[in-house]
């Protein structure tokens, strides 16, 4: 992308990763939402006899094979959907975190 392309303000990957949350928490999952970050917690382990609880930390942000439309990122950097399909990123968040 270059300098004359338009970008979207930081405000609005914000946005959708808050409304990335309100889904998640339908479907029972801990989120901590930061400034340029989500981070989504597992929760429903099975306490002692598995202490790893699946959490992974989204980002949003243009994705350059899309023509710079806004998806969510893993923390791999894998991309998760486009940020204005909110369902489909929770489906596929509550999948890999095995909800």
């Amino acid at each position: 992308m270059d300098a004359t392309e338009p970008t979207a303000p930081p405000d609005i990957p914000y946005a959708r990763l808050g409304a990335l949350m309100t889904r998640l928490h339908v479907h029972g999952l801990t989120t901590v939402l930061q400034r340029r970050s989500l981070i989504v917690i597992n929760g429903k382990g099975d306490g002692a006899d598995d202490p790893a609880q699946p959490s992974d930390t989204l980002t949003c942000g243009p994705r350059e094979d899309d023509a710079g439309r806004l998806w969510f990122f893993s923390a791999w950097g894998n991309p998760i959907a486009e940020a204005d399909d909110i369902i489909g990123a929770a489906v596929a968040l509550t999948g890999k975190l095995q909800v």
